[in-house]
């Protein structure tokens, strides 16, 4: 199966109004390239008004709350990011998972909060380097794979992420080997889950992924795009990573 890639930009906490320029290029390049799936999840602050500025372009949230209302003072919920505009959520981020204390379960809740509001859920995996060092890499990312992935999970609804924990914002990156055995691992669970669906529900990279190396990562068994951080809050620095999956397809 021909899955079409997918670059995603996460903003995290980063931006103000008038960094919404910057997508303008990066909307530019997502229609000069139109076999690749471009969205960039700003705060939630900027979604309605990046919207405005790019109808053309997926505008995605960082997170949601696993309940569709209540008192749940801070969050916000999966009708509310869909109202402001958006396609689609992160959940489960590997900065969630340590800093808020995100659990599975919590995870797969918010996904399946997702999908009631047509949301696709862009569920994020990943080791630690103490569990990579300790052996347990796979069986962790599959396990969080297993108790994250909501059993509506389909191609059209659900992307997983997978972030090697620590090679995110540190420049290191993982051996392409290392890379295709995880994607492959990850391919594998879903087959065990979802069975139907596996082949085309999409997996990209999360680690660190610029314009130097992102054609070599995107060449790669099973990586079907990437969750971009840093990288993507620059048009300069984004667009050669969309252009790169562009190139992939043009060689096809």
């Amino acid at each position: 199966m021909t899955r079409r890639k997918l670059i995603a930009g996460n903003w995290k906490m980063n931006g103000h109004l008038d960094h919404l320029r910057e997508l303008d290029e990066i909307a530019n390049a997502a229609e000069a390239h139109p076999d690749v799936d471009v969205a960039i999840c700003p705060p939630a602050t900027l979604i309605a008004p990046a919207v405005q500025r790019v109808p053309g372009l997926t505008i995605g949230a960082q997170d949601c709350h696993a309940e569709d209302r209540g008192a749940h003072t801070g969050c916000l919920a999966a009708p509310m990011l869909a109202e402001a505009g958006a396609k689609c959520t992160i959940v489960g981020h590997s900065e969630r998972r340590a800093d808020q204390g995100e659990t599975d379960a919590d995870v797969r809740g918010k996904a399946e909060a997702a999908h009631r509001h047509a949301l696709t859920a862009i569920i994020c995996v990943g080791e630690t380097e103490e569990q990579r060092d300790a052996g347990e890499a796979e069986s962790v990312v599959t396990g969080q794979v297993e108790g994250s992935l909501p059993p509506d999970a389909t191609a059209a609804n659900t992307v997983i992420a997978y972030e090697p924990v620590w090679a995110i914002g540190t420049g290191r990156i993982p051996t392409m080997d290392d890379v295709a055995a995880m994607h492959a691992a990850i391919r594998a669970k879903l087959s065990e889950l979802v069975a139907g669906e596996a082949d085309g529900i999409r997996i990209l990279y999360g680690g660190s992924m610029n314009g130097d190396n992102a054609g070599e990562l995107l060449a790669v068994d099973h990586v079907d795009g990437g969750l971009v951080g840093g990288a993507s809050l620059s048009a300069d620095k984004f667009v050669p990573i969309i252009e790169a999956a562009g190139f992939l397809y043009g060689r096809r």
